[in-house]
């Protein structure tokens, strides 16, 4: 007879654990899902992690244990808890997108991402906190509360996926939905310590999310270990004829062949100047050298001809573009008016001309062709998630937040980030590897490796 599994066990256990116990007969979706209903009541006043929680979760949790009861065909995320950030529609649920005039603008019916999740068994959960409009890198919200990172109070948990990062760390749900447009879900894996895989562009249907840039966003997923990213990544994967930007494989999603031996990997030739502080590089660096062989043969690439931060600029006007349509009706809105942070850039872009839009376009066409440069030298690209740690949500959001994760957006690469330690404060940081368009699986083989071999995740749940 196998020793009763703990709620804090429960809690800390990777999504592929949850399936085992599920399997075995040692966990029911019932218990589960209650628990982790109960510990976002018990947290949440304090990190205002959700905004809503699904009235139905415990029948969907009902209907999971009915089918594996009834020997009766079960899904392959069967009984698992999942969050979702609040710019994906999730029926019977509010959209609200961190604004305060959305709350009662109910959904009709599931995102494609969210349909594809409840059709493969997952519990819905509820909805999570998010930067005001999703423009931000520290999920701040004046109207929602700022969320706040589990590990350590009074610092960002990231952004603009904070919630659903922070959710997962805390031991919330099994797995978490997020997007990504320039780092949204790898930015705050990185400050709450944990996995997040923003894959291939087009890889995964946006139909049913409210999008910030289309030709950048992505739909993420992030959790506490690199095989969950995969479960689910197989789960998501698919064409999409009513997104406009859903990308059709010639061959289904499989591992290619792999051959260690012959893994070039690229370096970043001076992290300094691209305003990498000494204490992450420190990190960075030992994390290079324990890996080893692991990352083949190591090749410093030169990004002196990329201009982060003028690139950085011109994402950002494509977003603040595009979000000022979106939120065209809320800037009107008199009764429940945005912040002046977020007028501000929205009106910024307002103010730009036609011409000043495709100047923008041009610059991010320009990150494309400088993509294609790298990986015609190298296999991954290896470099940390942020610059920086975790920093005080009273100093707001630093200009390079997204400098490190914006390249594999602009470029449609899949990306990974996975703990590789903590700074001398206490701070997670996390590694990014970065491979070709396509190479969503093959990119996370390596991170099974690279996280199997660092052993730097922290000890889930972040709170309990």
């Amino acid at each position: 007879m196998a020793d009763p599994i703990s709620d804090t066990e429960l809690r800390g256990a990777a999504a592929f654990q949850h399936l085992h116990w599920l399997a075995a007969g040692r966990l029911d979706s019932a218990r589960l899902t209650a628990l982790h209903r109960a510990a976002i009541e018990r947290d949440n006043a304090r990190l205002d992690a959700w905004l809503a929680l699904d009235p139905t979760a415990s029948e969907q949790a009902a209907a999971s244990d009915a089918r594996r009861r009834e020997g009766r065909t079960i899904g392959r995320l069967d009984g698992l808890t999942v969050a979702v950030k609040d710019n994906f529609d999730v029926a019977g649920l509010p959209t609200t997108v961190g604004l305060p005039g959305r709350r009662e603008r109910v959904a009709q019916a599931d995102a494609a991402a969210v349909a594809r999740l409840r059709a493969a068994g997952a519990v819905i959960l509820g909805k999570t906190n998010l930067d005001e409009g999703m423009l931000g890198t520290v999920s701040a919200n004046p109207h929602y509360g700022d969320v706040k990172n589990p590990w350590l109070p009074g610092r960002t948990a990231g952004g603009s996926s904070g919630g659903s990062a922070a959710a997962v760390a805390a031991g919330h749900c099994s797995f978490a939905l997020g997007s990504d447009t320039l780092g949204s879900v790898r930015i705050p894996a990185s400050h709450c310590g944990v996995y997040a895989l923003k894959p291939t562009h087009g890889e995964i249907s946006t139909a049913g999310s409210v999008r910030a840039a289309r030709r950048l966003d992505c739909v993420g997923v992030l959790a506490r270990s690199v095989a969950d990213l995969a479960i689910v990544l197989q789960v998501l994967d698919a064409h999409d004829p009513a997104d406009p930007r859903s990308r059709r494989r010639r061959v289904p999603l499989a591992k290619p062949d792999w051959e260690p031996g012959r893994l070039r990997s690229g370096v970043l030739a001076d992290l300094g100047a691209l305003g990498v502080t000494p204490e992450v590089q420190a990190v960075f660096e030992r994390a290079v050298a324990t890996l080893g062989h692991h990352l083949g043969e190591r090749r410093a690439v030169d990004f002196s001809d990329h201009d982060f931060a003028r690139t950085r600029r011109a994402a950002l006007l494509v977003m603040e573009s595009e979000l000022a349509l979106e939120f065209a009706d809320d800037l009107t809105d008199a009764q429940h008016p945005l912040s002046p942070r977020l007028r501000a850039m929205l009106d910024y872009a307002r103010g730009k001309s036609a011409p000043d839009y495709v100047a923008a376009d041009r610059v991010l066409d320009a990150a494309v062709l400088k993509a294609r440069r790298v990986f015609a030298d190298i296999d991954v690209l290896v470099l940390p998630t942020v610059a920086h740690g975790a920093y005080a949500l009273t100093e707001r959001e630093r200009a390079n937040d997204a400098d490190l994760t914006g390249f594999a957006s602009l470029a449609g690469c899949p990306a990974v980030s996975l703990p590789m330690g903590t700074l001398p404060d206490g701070s997670p940081i996390g590694l990014q590897l970065v491979g070709t368009p396509g190479a969503d699986l093959r990119l996370l083989d390596l991170a099974e490796v690279c996280a199997a071999t660092l052993d730097a995740a922290p000890a889930y749940p972040a709170a309990t």
